[in-house]
């Protein structure tokens, strides 16, 4: 059986943050590297590999780590050391409206965030029209984000970084949008996409009856720390003991 390829590798991770006690003394360290600070590790030396096809859970309480493992993963913080690899688009269903001009109108903004996912203009266009169907903004298409309701600019958010074609999907609570309706036509379209062949899923959330219909692996992070690696169900079992300690 041929080995599936490694799409998300983190390689002895760790990212460190420096802590100031105001905005001011943040400012003078630029300046003078004799200002103190306090150092926390949001991600303390951290591995794991995530082959293509892999649906993970990624568990954990408030501050174990995982929005700054997904920031990584997504380019938009480094780490302070370690090695981390990313083989594939990168759908993240983090915060919806990034990327938005709000002068823009929603048909100019799903060029605009399409261009910025790394597509091409025609390969926007073959999709421009599922994705206004999906976001079910109708007439207001073209009007500008501004007159959106937040509501309306988290559909059309979802339903670019959906309808995308990714090759890694990140969702992190964001089946949350909308009302009940469209969060099940939400839950129902990543089903689609994880069920496909050689899509990744990486899947941040607290709720376990979520994580367990979505993946059959689960990570659990505590304070920084990778503490469990394995199937799903002892993933959550895990997790809940994390829980049940605060």
């Amino acid at each position: 059986m041929k080995k599936k390829e490694i799409v998300i590798k983190f390689d002895h991770v760790t990212k460190m943050y420096k802590l100031f006690k105001n905005d001011k003394r943040r400012l003078l360290h630029t300046f003078l590297k004799r200002i103190k600070y306090k150092e926390k590790k949001a991600v303390n030396d951290v591995s794991f590999s995530i082959a293509r096809g892999e649906a993970v859970a990624l568990l954990g309480k408030n501050g174990a780590g995982k929005s700054t493992i997904l920031k990584m993963i997504t380019g938009v913080a480094f780490p302070t050391s370690g090695n981390i690899t990313v083989n594939g688009r990168v759908s993240a269903l983090l915060e919806l409206t990034s990327g938005f001009d709000p002068e823009f109108t929603g048909r100019e903004n799903i060029y605009l965030k399409g261009q910025l996912l790394g597509l091409k203009d025609s390969e926007i266009r073959e999709l421009e029209q599922e994705i206004i169907d999906f976001a079910e903004i109708e007439e207001y298409i073209d009007q500008p984000v501004r007159t959106y309701s937040s509501g309306m600019k988290a559909r059309l958010g979802f339903s670019i970084n959906v309808n995308i074609r990714p090759e890694i999907l990140i969702v992190d609570e964001a089946l949350s949008v909308g009302d009940e309706e469209f969060k099940n036509k939400c839950t129902k379209k990543v089903n689609e996409i994880v069920n496909k062949d050689e899509v990744t899923l990486l899947f941040v959330t607290h709720s376990t009856v979520m994580a367990k219909e979505f993946c059959n692996r689960g990570i659990v992070m505590q304070n920084g720390k990778k503490t469990f690696d394995g199937d799903i169900d002892e993933a959550i079992d895990k997790y809940k003991k994390t829980v049940k300690k605060i």
